[in-house]
């Protein structure tokens, strides 16, 4: 089923009550601007700035329309009140933790709020924060975009890879990943090379952990070891796993001493004058590995209104798929000869950036073929039956 049918619905159907026939759709939670918008705020001031400025609609002159013009601004900061303060949990071990927000990476900017990173640097020496999925994915988008609004720099990027997803990389079907198989280990590894040389160009020194399983052998680990230390990468592996806390002592130790042996000079890969086309293809070659960019004729039109907006100089959030690092998930390792797709082209005014959807990537994810819902059911004593 393609993206098209999964998410766009005909609204305004009926008499002239009902509004304009038009064609919209649904768009997840974690990509929804409202996501965007709550996770990059610093203050309730400039959440209902930004919610302000959020495109509901266009008007007949092609002008936009805000939430401030509709004087819905009050309304959804009233409702969002409580949410725009971080939420401090606990872990197993009883470490301190922050999570609030939840923008997914292949669809959205990935990243946890600026008050929860903000926060957490207030309240302690070294902050650890994450950016999901791939780095080609939400690295740039929290060094690019998150980073870029809330003036953060960071000091080290810790680069996760295990050997499981590297012999992957290397054609291993997912029955086979257990078994030691170094030459597809040797052929897979070229995907972790790119995100290292990606990581490296933002100027941050760059930590690789093998986040280790039961399954690796000895030999595989040491491949890996000595492959990121030939690239200028630190190395350590990470037993979390199977230890825990203990098991992550060496990755924590590696990454103080390269915060006290090496310099940042982070830096954004592109700038905020580059124009939105040529953002979209900085992120595509220098961070994908494509050859170029081809735009549908929709999107091609609607960056061009964007422009004209006077939007032009907000980052890029680019929608693409986190099973490969082209924008057709089926290409595995590190794809090269390929042209990124781009479909689709929205802003989100009031997030500050522009969307740029690419492939297949659905921004509506249907459910699997067989829903969890299937398997619930009620038995003759009232006992709800499936929920776990």
């Amino acid at each position: 089923m393609n993206d098209r049918v999964l998410r766009n619905i005909v609204v305004g159907l009926g008499s002239k009550m009902d509004g304009m026939v038009r064609e919209d759709h649904f768009v997840i939670t974690v990509a929804s601007e409202v996501m965007a918008v709550l996770c990059l705020a610093d203050d309730m001031a400039d959440l209902k700035r930004r919610l302000g400025r959020m495109i509901v609609a266009y008007n007949f002159e092609g002008k936009p329309v805000t939430a401030d013009d509709l004087q819905a601004t009050g309304a959804m900061a009233a409702l969002l009140r409580d949410a725009l303060k971080p939420n401090l949990i606990q872990t197993l071990e009883h470490t301190p933790a922050i999570v609030h927000g939840g923008p997914f990476a292949n669809i959205a900017h990935g990243c946890n709020s600026v008050r929860a990173t903000k926060t957490a640097l207030k309240l302690a020496d070294y902050v650890v924060t994450e950016a999901g999925f791939g780095a080609d994915l939400g690295a740039e988008k929290f060094l690019d975009i998150k980073c870029r609004m809330a003036g953060l720099k960071p000091d080290a990027v810790v680069l996760v890879a295990t050997v499981r997803a590297l012999k992957y990389n290397g054609g291993v079907p997912k029955a086979q990943l257990s078994g030691e198989n170094l030459d597809a280990l040797k052929k897979g590894i070229v995907n972790l090379e790119k995100h290292i040389e990606n990581l490296q160009k933002y100027g941050v020194p760059v930590v690789v952990t093998l986040n280790s399983f039961i399954t690796d052998t000895q030999a595989e680990t040491n491949f890996v070891e000595q492959f990121c230390k030939e690239r200028g990468c630190e190395f350590a592996l990470s037993e979390v796993w199977e230890k825990g806390g203990e098991g992550g002592i060496a990755l924590a130790e590696k990454v103080l001493e390269t915060l006290e042996k090496k310099q940042s000079n982070f830096k954004p890969i592109y700038s905020d004058e580059l124009s939105l086309a040529g953002k979209i293809e900085t992120v595509a070659k220098e961070i994908y590995g494509a050859d170029g960019v081809s735009y549908s004729p929709a999107a091609a039109k609607e960056l061009k209104r964007i422009e004209e907006l006077g939007m032009g100089h907000f980052p890029v959030c680019m929608a693409k798929t986190q099973y490969s690092l082209s924008d057709d998930q089926g290409k595995l390792g590190r794809p090269s000869g390929f042209t990124v797709n781009v479909r689709e082209v929205y802003v989100s005014a009031g997030a500050g950036f522009v969307v740029a959807v690419t492939g297949a990537i659905m921004t509506m994810p249907g459910l699997g073929k067989t829903p969890a819902a299937y398997g619930i059911d009620v038995d003759d004593d009232g006992v709800i039956q499936g929920l776990f």
